[in-house]
């Protein structure tokens, strides 16, 4: 690709007063930030930026609906489209981008260890970050959501990053349903991305029990044991108020019974402005990295 056709990249310029100021590739957008209840750094951007209010959905700055509605991002390695959406979401979460490097150092490691492509498993993978940088990795991955559109783009994702010739299974179906069946087929997994939402619908929007957070995320994980290895590695990340490092550490080791630690890690990304906006927290367990110490 030539390098004037390479799209720019994802970054946060500014944060605070409830809410962030942030470029994605071509797209600058003011959208909702619950947890920026800081005051703002300083941004001359603020004022051209295209916003999204409750009620009103997305206008520039004079007021009107945009005209640039989606522009390709740059992140993390890979190439993702961002897009205006509903409720203020953009289709992607770049928070994630800091799982990258530790997601591809325990691809390798698998591709060291074993001379084959390790398998993952990417439970709510929504429009692919993370599956696109397992697979650039090396792994074989199976990328599950229960949302159809959310499937689709990641897809259309893996095109934009020159990954569509690699080895990953698009799945639309409930998180639980599918690690129950994968079980029942006897399937084994090298790795497990799991960012669970705190509620949520099934595949077909009719599961009269739905998902949350607080009542399932103990039983998929327990789940998703029955399809591990001795050395599977997990990434589990929660960005829902009670979910921190040690809580999701905690269920990682009820779920698994293993001795080695996770690794906490908070979904932090820093603006151009200073300030910083905490989006969740994660945990990276790997007894490969374990090892190596």
């Amino acid at each position: 690709m030539d390098s004037m056709d390479e799209p720019a990249g994802y970054q946060l310029l500014d944060c605070g007063r409830g809410r962030r100021l942030e470029a994605f590739g071509r797209l600058v957008v003011d959208r909702p930030a619950p947890m920026a209840n800081g005051s703002r750094h300083g941004s001359a951007r603020w004022t051209d930026a295209i916003a999204y209010r409750a009620g009103r959905g997305w206008a520039n700055a004079e007021g009107a609906r945009p005209k640039l509605v989606a522009s390709p991002v740059a992140i993390a390695g890979v190439t993702l489209e961002a897009r205006l959406g509903s409720g203020g979401q953009v289709g992607l979460f770049p928070e994630h981008a800091v799982l990258a490097d530790s997601l591809r150092r325990s691809v390798h490691a698998r591709i060291t260890r074993d001379g084959a492509k390790p398998a993952l498993l990417n439970l709510f993978g929504h429009t692919g970050l993370l599956t696109l940088v397992a697979a650039q990795a090396g792994a074989s991955v199976t990328h599950v959501d229960a949302s159809r559109p959310a499937v689709q783009a990641a897809r259309h994702n893996a095109e934009r990053s020159g990954l569509a010739d690699r080895p990953i299974r698009w799945i639309v179906d409930d998180a639980m349903a599918f690690v129950l069946r994968e079980a029942r087929r006897g399937r084994r997994y090298d790795g497990f991305i799991i960012d669970p939402p705190s509620y949520g619908h099934g595949a077909r929007g009719n599961d009269d029990r739905g998902w949350l957070l607080d009542r399932d995320l103990g039983s998929l994980l327990s789940a998703c044991q029955a399809l591990a290895t001795e050395v599977t590695c997990w990434i589990l990340s929660a960005h829902s108020p009670g979910w921190d490092a040690s809580r999701m550490a905690m269920a990682i080791q009820d779920a698994t019974g293993a001795r080695t630690p996770s690794e906490p890690v908070e979904l932090a990304i820093h603006a151009q402005s200073g300030a910083v906006l905490a989006l969740g927290s994660a945990v990276l367990h790997d007894p490969l990295r374990s090892e190596r110490r």
